[in-house]
């Protein structure tokens, strides 16, 4: 049972295995004595009169967590956004037809996410983020570009998340909080999607914790990565002064690393909450370093 949520989790927020400590975090859970919170960050940076904020995503949330980043994303001048084949959302137009996707992780991850979202009693990402305003641009592989990667690299969404799963059982589960697998099973049979998610949010919560050990040569996280900040050095080239990089929070800890190589320095962060779920029987939190 627990390697298929292991699994699941990783298809949600592209985790990867634990190997080194990093500088910022970018995905954390606060806790108080009425509820429990997963919460992301809005991380900037800054060079030469040129600020680019890291926006963190979790792809299923509570519908307030979307309005907030609506609100948020009006000031920039652009905002470049994430989604494999999304290059004409921002257009009307369909994304990822299952019949033109041969990866069969990919053609199934939108229901994997309609699943989820609907039983945690959460919004998607696409239902609630407004893809149809001027300032979004579409900073990520297109579906062509991404499985002719994936084909030369040999690559695929479900061996990349078992890999992962595969290389945290070596390192002993190194920084992972166990869940427990009869209070999931007890959760689902129940119904109860608070106890859910507060099984899995400390696992959640430590997804930016697992610092890429092969971030730069995947597709699914360095080479999309790569594609986005070129969008983002033609965006600045255009004149662009005020960008927005809205990415899931795993992709960041890499994403960081290539900023700063390109010079941008950070100066700020704030924080947002992507699930607020009522506080049930305390668990112990894990060091986070």
């Amino acid at each position: 049972m627990k390697p298929l949520y292991l699994l699941l989790i990783t298809l949600i927020i592209y985790p990867v295995a634990a190997e080194e400590a990093k500088a910022t975090d970018f995905i954390r859970v606060a806790r108080d004595t009425e509820s429990v919170q997963l919460q992301t960050a809005i991380t900037r940076y800054q060079k030469k009169g040129t600020t680019v904020d890291l926006i963190g995503a979790i792809h299923i949330a509570d519908a307030k967590y979307f309005k907030q980043l609506n609100a948020a994303f009006k000031p920039y001048e652009s905002v470049l956004f994430e989604m494999i084949g999304g290059e004409h959302l921002n257009q009307g137009k369909q994304v990822n037809n299952a019949a033109d996707v041969k990866d069969p992780a990919m053609s199934m991850l939108g229901n994997v996410y309609a699943m989820v979202s609907q039983f945690l009693k959460l919004q998607s990402q696409k239902e609630g983020i407004d893809y149809t305003v001027k300032n979004m641009v579409h900073a990520d592989l297109t579906l062509r570009e991404f499985e002719k990667l994936q084909a030369e690299k040999g690559e695929s969404l479900i061996g990349f998340a078992m890999q992962n799963v595969e290389q945290a059982q070596k390192n002993g589960g190194k920084g992972l909080p166990a869940m427990d697998s009869k209070k999931l099973m007890m959760a689902v049979l129940r119904g109860d999607a608070n106890m859910l998610k507060r099984e899995l949010v400390l696992t959640l919560g430590q997804g930016d914790d697992q610092v890429a050990a092969f971030a730069g040569d995947t597709v699914i996280i360095g080479d999309r990565n790569a594609k986005c900040l070129k969008v983002l050095d033609a965006q600045a080239a255009a004149g662009k002064k005020k960008l927005g990089i809205f990415y899931g929070a795993a992709h960041f800890p890499d994403m960081e690393k290539r900023l700063l190589k390109a010079g941008y320095q950070k100066t700020n962060q704030r924080w947002l909450t992507a699930w607020d779920i009522p506080a049930g029987k305390k668990r112990p939190q894990p060091n986070k370093g």
